[in-house]
């Protein structure tokens, strides 16, 4: 069951998956969170970043980054490289390793650490998992072959949602938009095994690239799956065209984006009579929820056109294209001949990644999707130590300040829409480092050397604690994110920031690093995520988290006069000639970084004012204080990637490519140029300039 409204709850970056420690430069970041820092070394990293033949009020990014660039080398079991977030995503990896192979050999009586260990064991235990081959996934297979109509089949599709498989569409957990006091089951668009319903429908010489690749794809995990391979590549073109039906009924990103149009609340009988031939009662069933009956759905168009898809379709298609979604949910816990297919494409066609990823890093993945929480423990017990706590909530509380103090000066927002965003402001929750109660993990069992049982059993755990949410209150303790996460997130629904321990490291943050690197780095974020809150999506949700129109019409044409500014700014931005960001998917992330940035400054500039004579700060690789804030704020998305990804990425992500997360923010902000003598009509100081918040 899939638990997470992505559209709705806006990251503070793409979540990544790092490379080795080897594959970058060790700069002074790379140190765990408790260790002292010489402000030589600090300096040493920063300058070892810089490109300084590089102009920055010409290509700003160059000159944070091109002295990084030219060290770096992208490994080839990585899509992206990232001089933030992979350092600290790799430091934690390591230490996750570590922990888990210590709880593996030495569980104690502790049922977590037990299971923690039997699952990593079982996944790295090679061996047992080819000798056991096709066969633990062949009753699943059977159950496929058993089903003997559309209607048997669409009930199974309950029953895969529990193993993350979910052929036809999604369901994903989480609060009512307009009733955020109760958890509902959302149903959603979903069913392509293709990343977005572009690349279905596109004319573009890559795009029908693409599906010939995907069309081969098919017809090998067909193979692999058990059909006759006279018979796989036939049933790979019928599974495109029905795939290419359901892409054609689905709505395009940037349009998910648009939150009111996504609230559609149905009961059982309303979604029944919407597609009514679909046998509905039984998919509840399968799925374990028998009464479901608090359901909003977010795309019914979908529903009706999906209906009759399936009532067209023939069964023995339906049939191959369950046996695709089966084997792509669970192709990591098969024999290795699976997973390769798996990854030729998805892998290295889609993402351009080079090589596979060692299977240690692919298990301590896969432990963590299964048992987060559990490791979440260990991991805090090690390395969130002080009082990081006190420093983060100290920082928000400044930067959330700044926020409301800039408030009076938006000449677009009439007074009645200021006094609602001030209270919005000061009813915003925080939840940082980790939760304050964890999750029990007594009713999972975890066997040693039965890696897909495992899997299936976890998967089915997490299925059943998500639907029995449905109908009942909203825990607003809950932990959204596992504690050791790198990155950090707003939900609207609950008006409530969250920042894991996972970031709350070097190099976002030290203890040791001067104020303007904590404000540029960790600052940014904070001030990004508390943006969120008043985006294009985020305005719509009032202080108590319900989609409602709270602003009056004249602030509203104020506020999208100045963000269709920003849809035009980001979508002039190329990563190739053609290729283009998508202003629209990523409007949300974009105004919160130029926010982020904004109030980080105002933060910075407050408190440079408050010092008194003599407190100024030592000179940091020969930088201001001013320019060390912009370099440490441009240095957080220093990035190498490959190009196949940077394609992926302006398709799906709401997130714009980093070098735009660096230059778009430095050219809007008003701070910049002065700090860096950028004369007017220079490309990081242009005449048109877009400002939200």
């Amino acid at each position: 069951m899939r638990t997470k409204c992505v559209q709705l709850i806006a990251l503070a970056a793409v979540v990544l998956a790092a490379a080795p420690a080897l594959a970058g430069p060790k700069v002074a970041g790379d140190s765990p969170a408790g260790t002292d820092l010489e402000l030589e070394a600090i300096a040493a990293s920063v300058d070892r970043s810089l490109d300084r033949t590089a102009d920055p009020c010409a290509d700003f990014y160059r000159y944070a980054c091109g002295g990084w660039f030219d060290q770096v080398e992208l490994p080839a079991d990585e899509t992206e490289w990232v001089r933030s977030f992979s350092v600290i995503h790799e430091r934690n990896r390591e230490l996750l390793r570590t922990l888990i192979e210590n709880a593996a050999r030495n569980p104690g009586n502790d049922g977590d650490r037990l299971r923690v260990g039997n699952y990593y064991g079982a996944c790295m235990d090679e061996a047992a998992v080819e000798k056991a081959g096709m066969a633990p996934v062949a009753p699943w297979l059977a159950k496929i072959d058993a089903a003997k109509d559309r209607d048997a089949l669409f009930a199974l599709a309950g029953e895969l949602q529990r193993i993350n498989a979910a052929p036809y569409f999604d369901v994903q957990v989480f609060a009512d938009l307009k009733d955020p006091n109760t958890m509902v089951a959302h149903f959603s668009q979903g069913g392509l095994g293709l990343p977005e319903r572009d690349y279905y429908l596109s004319e573009g010489d890559d795009k029908k690239e693409i599906r010939a690749k995907y069309e081969r794809h098919l017809a090998r995990m067909l193979a692999l799956s058990g059909v006759k391979e006279a018979d796989a590549a036939a049933r790979a073109r019928q599974i495109l065209a029905f795939e290419t039906a359901l892409a054609t009924a689905s709505r395009p990103v940037e349009r998910m984006r648009i939150v009111e149009e996504l609230h559609h609340r149905l009961d059982a009988v309303g979604l029944a009579k919407l597609a009514p031939t679909l046998p509905w009662g039984a998919f509840y069933a399968a799925a374990g929820r028998g009464d479901m009956t608090q359901i909003n759905v977010m795309t019914p168009e979908y529903f009706a056109a999906l209906e009759k898809e399936i009532g067209k379709t023939d069964l023995e298609v339906l049939r191959g294209y369950f046996r695709y979604q089966l084997l792509t949910a669970t192709a990591g816990l098969l024999p290795d001949k699976v997973y390769q297919a798996h990854f030729d494409f998805q892998g290295r066609t889609l993402a351009g990644q080079a090589e596979p990823q060692p299977r240690w890093k692919r298990c301590i993945q896969a432990t963590e999707q299964a048992m987060g929480e559990p490791i979440g423990k260990l991991y805090i017990a090690e390395r969130f130590a002080g009082n990081s706590k006190q420093i983060a909530s100290a920082m928000i509380g400044d930067i959330a300040d700044a926020f409301a103090a800039s408030l009076p000066g938006l000449a677009w927002m009439d007074e009645t829409t200021r006094q609602a965003a001030m209270v919005k402001k000061g009813t915003l929750r925080m939840k940082i480092g980790y939760p304050d109660k964890w999750r029990d993990y007594s009713g999972l069992t975890v066997r040693p050397a039965t890696h897909f049982a495992n899997a299936v059993a976890a998967r089915q755990f997490e299925s059943a604690w998500q639907l029995a949410k449905v109908g009942k209150p909203v825990d607003r303790t809950e932990f959204p994110m596992n504690a050791q996460t790198v990155n950090a997130s707003y939900n609207p629904l609950e008006n409530a920031f969250t920042y894991p321990a996972g970031i709350l490291q070097p190099p976002f943050f030290h203890k040791d690093f001067p104020e303007a690197m904590n404000l540029g780095g960790i600052g940014f974020v904070i001030g990004h995520e508390l943006t969120h809150g008043f985006d294009d999506q985020g305005r719509k949700f009032n202080e108590k988290g319900e989609l409602t129109d709270w602003w009056t019409e004249a602030s509203v044409k104020g506020f999208e006069e100045r963000a269709a500014c920003i849809d035009q700014q980001y979508s002039a931005y190329e990563i190739d000639p053609g290729v283009a960001v998508n202003g629209k998917l990523t409007m949300g992330e974009n105004i919160g970084d130029n926010g982020g940035l904004k109030q980080a400054w105002d933060v910075l500039q407050k408190k440079q004012k408050e010092r008194g004579p003599g407190q100024e700060p030592p000179q940091v690789a020969g930088l201001t204080e001013d320019q060390l804030f912009f370099v440490a704020a441009g240095q957080v998305w220093c990035t190498e990637a490959t190009i196949e990804s940077e394609r992926l990425q302006v398709q799906t992500d709401p997130h714009s490519p980093s070098k735009f997360r660096v230059m778009g923010p430095m050219v809007n902000h008003p701070g910049f140029a002065p700090t860096f003598s950028c004369a007017p009509g220079t490309p990081m100081n242009p005449p048109a300039k877009c400002e939200v918040w």
